[in-house]
């Protein structure tokens, strides 16, 4: 028997990044490595939630474990920002 995986994915994996994307013109000075590692440090607070479709995990989900997820997800963002930006300043001097 055959298995397909490739529709597995971590549900925070593309919010993430479009997160870090947008969020990246506050931050100019990022070069797209550090953007990277803001994705990795985000993505590592964060619970994994692996799904094949997204619309499944958001069909299931209540308003308040939605909002939820906003939070978790805005302060894994802002503190991967910071740590990283802290590392660079770090490693300058």
């Amino acid at each position: 028997m055959v298995f397909n995986f490739d529709q597995v994915h971590n549900y925070f994996e593309r919010l993430v990044f479009e997160d870090v994307a947008r969020k990246s013109e506050a931050y100019p000075d990022f070069t797209m490595d550090m953007l990277g590692d803001v994705a990795c440090v985000a993505l590592n607070r964060l619970p994994a939630r692996y799904v094949r479709h997204d619309v499944d995990m958001m069909f299931y989900l209540t308003e308040q474990e939605r909002h939820a997820i906003e939070l978790s997800m805005d302060e894994a963002l802002q503190f991967a920002f910071g740590f990283v930006q802290e590392r660079a300043v770090k490693t300058a001097r």
